[in-house]
């Protein structure tokens, strides 16, 4: 696959520092200015996320008001989910109803992400979701204005029953949250599992903002499963690990890609991480087709925070809706109407085609191993070279 983007990138950023003069300015002033809209939860226990994806978007928009060869200015509004399907209504509401904004890059919960799907629908404004991965976001509906670059949690879980049994790990205990993401990775994960031979010896629904697992571990550690799950958020993950402890529970750990973030390790400490495994669509920043250019230019930048995982796909979101404006202009049915024909475009994650659903054709998968206080890519960690190594099936 040829793959330029990174370079691309460079040429405008070199375009840009060769253009300081007042000509310059006077013409980038004389540009028409394109609202671009981004949602995440920018506050709440995986703000982390939200704010690494809102970056990346920002950086987007930064890089593309600095090329001279630009159609137009673009300015961004970004709003607070605070990963909750009332409030995420509630500012889809608010970005749809601004008949100013051309589009928007939106969501890494999926539960909110279903409550808003219907919004974006009824007032005709793109949404391309940058993170959540419930399928049913894209092939829920026949929406043509929803569009998603990231995966979705059926590729995460067919990967994930693949490698864990291939381990040999048979007997699993799934405690998942009782969103519709929580709720889905356990029905996914359980459906593989049990075509590779596997068996969930017990699963368990809880509150996604529930403090104490006690009742459900000690039916855990009766069953003895070779592995625990937890299918939902970072927060939860965090608790659900501290209390296996407690309880002297060794199982391996396994989490969703809703634990892949630096705050996993923050709220543990690199001991009780130690082990944890974790699956992602795509792969880490730095091996992207345009991931060097990416985390450099992130840098440049003086983010406070850093990307996470969906930083890249939040940055491609939005290059691939400005280079929709670019080719169409800010009119929202155009858009619409542009990211229905979208195939091979290039982007940092790499190429984005979108199936009849709007849902790109993600088919890697990797698999992370929590390694001194960081996530590790499983074939690059001790763990695969067998220098350390994960409780033994039992």
């Amino acid at each position: 696959m040829k793959f330029n983007i990174g370079t691309k990138f460079h040429r405008i950023v070199l375009a840009a520092g060769a253009c300081a003069g007042l000509a310059c300015g006077t013409a980038a002033t004389a540009k028409e200015t394109v609202a671009l809209g981004f949602i995440g939860p920018l506050t709440g226990g995986v703000s982390s996320v939200g704010l690494g994806g809102r970056n990346s978007a920002e950086l987007a928009i930064r890089l593309r008001n600095a090329d001279p060869a630009a159609k137009y200015s673009y300015e961004l509004e970004a709003l607070d989910d605070e990963c909750k399907p009332n409030v995420g209504v509630q500012v889809a509401t608010k970005l749809a109803t601004n008949r100013k904004l051309a589009g928007a890059v939106a969501h890494y919960c999926s539960a909110v992400a279903m409550g808003t799907v219907d919004v974006y629908h009824r007032f005709g404004l793109p949404m391309t979701v940058w993170g959540a991965v419930l399928p049913d976001i894209t092939y829920g509906n026949d929406y043509p204005e929803i569009t998603r670059v990231n995966g979705t949690m059926i590729n995460q879980n067919e990967t994930a029953a693949k490698f864990m049994t291939g381990l040999g790990y048979k007997t699993f205990a799934i405690i998942h949250d009782t969103t519709d993401y929580g709720k889905g990775h356990n029905s996914y994960l359980s459906k593989f599992l049990a075509e590779d031979g596997a068996t969930v010896v017990g699963a368990f629904g809880v509150s996604a903002d529930q403090q104490d697992f006690t009742a459900e571990l000690t039916q855990v550690k009766a069953l003895n499963p070779d592995v625990v799950v937890y299918a939902g958020l970072t927060p939860g993950g965090v608790r659900v690990r501290q209390q296996m402890a407690k309880l002297g529970i060794t199982a391996v750990f396994q989490g969703v890609s809703g634990i892949k973030s630096d705050a996993y390790f923050e709220g543990l400490g690199g001991d009780l991480a130690e082990g944890t495994l974790t699956f992602l669509e795509g792969a880490p920043a730095e091996k992207l087709p345009g991931g060097a250019f990416f985390l450099t230019e992130y840098e440049k930048a003086g983010f406070s925070t850093p990307p996470e995982a969906y930083g890249p796909f939040a940055f491609a979101a939005m290059n691939l809706l400005i280079d929709a404006v670019e080719a169409v202009g800010p009119d929202r049915k155009a858009i619409v109407e542009y990211m229905g024909t979208v195939k091979d475009h290039e982007s940092i994650t790499g190429l984005i085609t979108f199936d009849d659903h709007g849902q790109n054709t993600v088919a890697l998968i990797t698999g992370y191993v929590a390694q001194d206080g960081k996530w590790v890519v499983w074939e690059d960690s001790d763990y695969a070279k067998g220098t350390r190594s994960l409780p033994a099936p039992k």
